[in-house]
């Protein structure tokens, strides 16, 4: 009978020591994590957060994995077919560290779970699907009134999007100003507002791959390897308080193909006059990729 060894959990993260400090790698442990969301960034968002010894996570996501997740998922596996996202991604999180508190909620965030998922968290990291925009600002709100600080790493090409909503910053409502708006609106608005400095143009060699009735678009690993590696990064600052972190109406773009990298700060956020000519460019690609056989 094979013997496993025991978790130390000490020796499974002392890599870390040297970019944190011992005293630090502790705070990491004692610290809670929500992600909401566990497709292609979310899952991978928690698996880093996991690897860098994060101790209690709430995870969220009400779907399944399926044989079109295989290119980007870090769940999606022929022996994960079928099963919920959730269920697959905290048992990936408790094999990386069997001590970590993972509390799952197979049915997504919702109105009624929505205090729950947010209680006692330090962080919030955003994961949701690109197309659930009303999910994500009914998050977002409730972590700017809670004062909880939140963070979204977008796959964007073959690059990343970085947004920081500090708490007492610019609020997410601010910065996208989609109230009021038709989904093909808000879709352009959060589009502008993810990547004011539209890095991903211009090398989208299939566009009819890109289809906003079907709620589909195309997709890489590597877009979202370096959003869990920027996710990472920017999560381990803002719960150790180390170094400065950009906010919004900060953003920040890397894309890997054209190997540019741009801050970008847009004060009064959509509605500042650079972001309504970007709106001008983006709604009529948006229109000729948004109906069926478009």
């Amino acid at each position: 009978m094979e013997v496993r060894p025991e978790f130390d959990y000490a020796r499974a993260f002392s890599r870390n020591i040297g970019w944190v400090t011992l005293d630090e790698q502790a705070r990491l442990r004692a610290a809670k994590v929500a992600v909401a969301g566990l497709g292609g960034v979310g899952g991978a968002h928690l698996l880093t957060l996991a690897r860098l010894g994060v101790g209690a996570f709430h995870i969220s996501d009400f779907d399944r994995f399926e044989v079109h997740n295989m290119n980007r998922q870090v769940g999606a596996q022929m022996s994960t077919l079928g099963r919920p996202k959730a269920e697959v991604l905290a048992e990936m999180a408790r094999d990386i560290n069997p001590e970590a508190q993972v509390e799952s909620f197979g049915d997504g965030v919702t109105k009624e779970n929505l205090d729950a998922f947010l209680s006692g968290v330090d962080l919030y990291v955003d994961g949701i699907d690109f197309f659930a925009i009303e999910a994500r600002r009914m998050l977002f709100k409730a972590c700017y009134e809670r004062g909880i600080p939140a963070l979204t790493a977008a796959p964007l090409g073959m690059g990343v999007s970085l947004l920081y909503f500090r708490p007492g910053g610019m609020s997410f409502e601010d910065y996208f100003k989609v109230e009021g708006c038709n989904p093909q609106e808000q879709y352009a608005r959060f589009i502008a507002g993810l990547s004011p400095a539209m890095l991903q143009r211009g090398y989208l060699v299939a566009p009819e791959a890109v289809n906003f009735h079907e709620r589909r678009g195309p997709s890489t690993m590597m877009s979202c390897d370096l959003c869990a590696g920027v996710m990472g990064v920017s999560a381990l600052k803002v719960l150790l308080d180390r170094g400065a972190l950009k906010a919004a109406p900060w953003a920040m773009q890397f894309d890997a193909y054209k190997q540019k990298l741009s801050f970008t700060w847009r004060p009064f956020g959509n509605a500042n006059p650079l972001q309504r000519l970007l709106l001008l460019l983006i709604r009529p690609l948006l229109k000729g990729a948004g109906r069926p056989g478009s």
